[in-house]
């Protein structure tokens, strides 16, 4: 019998690797990105206080496009950099939630550089 891969558990077990190596402060929170098949979402959070202070997603009601690609991405980018730098936020560090560094989490990166959030 053939065994099948849990990939979401890989991720998991990525993702926690990565959190007991980066974690956010008050002067510099965490960019913690997460994608599903339909949608992606992002959240800037303070591990400190275990706070998120800023959130964007295609989950809202005010976005438009589809989200599951790379444009959506990148609109997600730039609108949580927006909501982050009204809130004071200019730097910030990167979790990219265990998923590759490519397609969608590589273009939210690219939207939030845009948007002028620095990491």
């Amino acid at each position: 019998m053939v065994n099948k891969i849990d990939k979401n558990a890989q991720r998991l077990k990525r993702h926690k690797r990565v959190r007991g190596k980066i974690s956010g402060t008050a002067e510099r929170p965490r960019l913690a990105v997460y994608r599903s098949n339909a949608h992606i979402s992002a959240q800037i959070i303070d591990d400190v206080t275990g706070t998120t202070l800023v959130s964007a997603s295609t989950y809202e009601k005010d976005f438009t496009a589809i989200g599951s690609n790379k444009e959506a991405a990148k609109a997600v980018g730039k609108t949580i950099a927006q909501r982050a730098l009204e809130k004071g936020i200019s730097a910030v560090v990167f979790d990219r939630g265990g998923y590759v560094y490519h397609g969608r989490v590589s273009e939210l990166a690219a939207g939030a550089r845009e948007g002028g959030l620095q990491f």
